[in-house]
């Protein structure tokens, strides 16, 4: 196979609560409005990232991981996965509150729709004055009262609720209710799956002015009504040229790099595929012959066959690193 740093083309889409914040982080001139999100490297079927760059420009990832299997994702994920690639990144800018939502885990999500969970985690790209999110319950609520306070209105008194500055990091596993709020950009990894239960929506109404779907008795069974008391927030200290981690989970592992000059990654141990997610500034990525430049709103996926790669940022970059 020919190694090399995988780009692929964005796939933009507009929503109700989407504004103009990501044509402007990826450059984007006459751009569609309300651009909600970007979906950078997807496998969810219906919108597979197309590959745009170097021999395998044209393929689809799904078609790229049945072509290179093992030497693409890894062995384990081949062996656990497929061809279904495990991972989904994303881009979204909620230039108005986004629903409050929970998502089921692998058990329940693949017995009533055939596929995974949704575990995810945030890093807050921007934020404007005031910005928040919601995450977990703000005190213990049963079942009961869950069911009684979406009907009279009152169940986001009961959430936790986060003021957010860039570089904030936030983890939602499956079950933990949440929210991005108003003026509130952020770079989401999560599992390769589109199932959300909407339980709240602030009584909006879409395009054709019907009031949103809720799913308020699917989302019952997927709640953790014991995730209480401001559990999301990942604190961490930056070290400039260095990997920090900031979520190691089953799913997925991320760590943040602040880059001031050049970095060698030796990812020969690791039985995985790496995604690089450019947050700020510009960086070279280079891998034996082959380079590729991206800058802040870009993203790359090395193959698992990847053993030592160079980081050269120009003159500054911060990245996301991830791999299964």
């Amino acid at each position: 196979m020919m190694i090399y740093p995988l780009k692929f083309h964005p796939i933009l889409k507009q929503t109700i609560w989407g504004g103009d914040k990501i044509n402007q982080l990826k450059q984007i001139t006459n751009g569609q409005p309300a651009v909600g999100e970007s979906w950078e490297i997807s496998a969810v079927e219906g919108f597979e990232s197309v590959v745009s760059n170097g021999v395998y420009r044209g393929y689809t990832l799904p078609s790229l991981v049945r072509l290179l299997k093992d030497e693409l994702v890894g062995t384990d994920n081949y062996t656990r996965f497929g061809a279904k690639f495990p991972l989904l990144v994303k881009f979204i800018d909620a230039h108005d509150d986004l629903s409050v939502q929970v998502h089921p885990d692998d058990g329940l999500a693949m017995q009533r729709h055939h596929c995974l969970g949704k575990t995810e985690m945030w890093y807050v790209l921007g934020a404007d004055e005031n910005a928040h999110l919601i995450a977990g319950f703000s005190r213990k609520i049963s079942p009961k009262q869950y069911r009684e306070m979406v009907t009279d209105g009152s169940f986001v008194d009961a959430l936790y609720s986060y003021c957010v500055k860039p570089g904030d990091v936030y983890y939602i596993p499956a079950g933990r209710v949440h929210s991005l709020g108003k003026g509130t950009m952020v770079a989401e990894v999560q599992e390769t799956s589109d199932i959300t239960y909407r339980i709240f929506d602030y009584n909006r109404r879409d395009k054709d002015g019907h009031l949103r779907q809720l799913h308020v008795a699917e989302a019952t069974d997927a709640i953790d009504f014991d995730d209480i008391a401001g559990e999301a927030k990942i604190d961490y200290q930056l070290i400039d040229n260095e990997p920090v981690e900031v979520v190691s989970s089953p799913k997925f592992t991320t760590s943040v790099y602040h880059l001031t000059e050049e970095v060698s990654c030796d990812y020969s141990d690791l039985d995985s595929f790496v995604i690089l997610i450019c947050t700020e500034g510009s960086c070279q990525v280079v891998m034996d012959a082959a380079q590729e430049t991206f800058c802040a709103g870009e993203t790359l996926l090395l193959p698992a066959a990847t053993r030592e790669v160079k980081l050269l940022p120009s003159p500054r970059a911060t990245l996301l690193e991830v791999y299964t």
